[in-house]
């Protein structure tokens, strides 16, 4: 297949200067530096309904319906989360609700949680990983976690903890590198990457703290 990689970000926070957003703004910068054009999907400018399980929504809503057009092209997808109540936020389990196979099967995923608190929105991140799992789609085993959120960004959206904006950056350029080898590789280099990619299952704890500028994340094997 020719032509650019498209990557896209769905932050799941609908807040004014949501620190959300801003992680998956560098995730996608991360994205752009491997070669892939990029897109930010503010949930904000599509007006989306709570999803009724009918499926009739997707035949007339237009915000939906323009937002299975942004995200349907894509090869790899960008989801960040807050965690609201150990959970991934609702708007972002909406959005994810009334879209599905077309939108996500085969798709290269990577997860983006952050938290004002200590976790970095773990528990946020594995409800996630069954979402995208569920959805058939190939979530990257490596997640970034942001805790301590309000002491890695300024209030311009610069990340002033330069641990977390390379490890943001890391998560993008290896989103770009795994959906492009997944659309124009052979099936087979794509699984030895993947397999290169996932921890030992047998290992003691599937959870390895990490270390960012300080601050401690998570990340989780596959």
């Amino acid at each position: 297949m020719t032509g650019p990689l498209s990557i896209v970000g769905i932050p799941g926070s609908l807040r004014e200067g949501s620190r959300t957003r801003m992680a998956v703004e560098v995730v996608l910068r991360g994205a752009a530096e491997a070669g892939a054009a990029t897109q930010l999907i503010d949930l904000r400018e599509y007006d989306l309904p709570l999803c009724d399980g009918s499926g009739e929504l997707a035949r007339y809503h237009a915000g939906l319906l323009e937002l299975r057009k942004q995200v349907a092209p894509a090869q790899g997808i960008v989801l960040g989360t807050p965690e609201y109540h150990g959970s991934v936020s609702g708007a972002l389990k909406n959005a994810l609700d009334l879209m599905g196979f077309p939108e996500f099967e085969g798709k290269v995923v990577a997860l983006v949680g952050v938290s004002e608190g200590p976790g970095g929105a773990r528990h946020a991140l594995e409800v996630l990983r069954h979402v995208g799992r569920a959805l058939h789609a190939w979530v990257l085993p490596r997640a970034s976690a942001v805790p301590g959120a309000a002491t890695v960004f300024d209030a311009t959206g610069r990340v002033i903890d330069a641990g977390v904006e390379a490890d943001l950056l890391a998560l993008g350029r290896e989103l770009a590198q795994s959906a492009a080898l997944r659309r124009d590789g052979p099936p087979e280099e794509f699984l030895r990457r993947w397999e290169r990619q996932v921890s030992n299952p047998g290992a003691d704890n599937d959870v390895r703290p990490i270390t960012r500028g300080g601050a401690s994340g998570y990340a989780r094997p596959s």
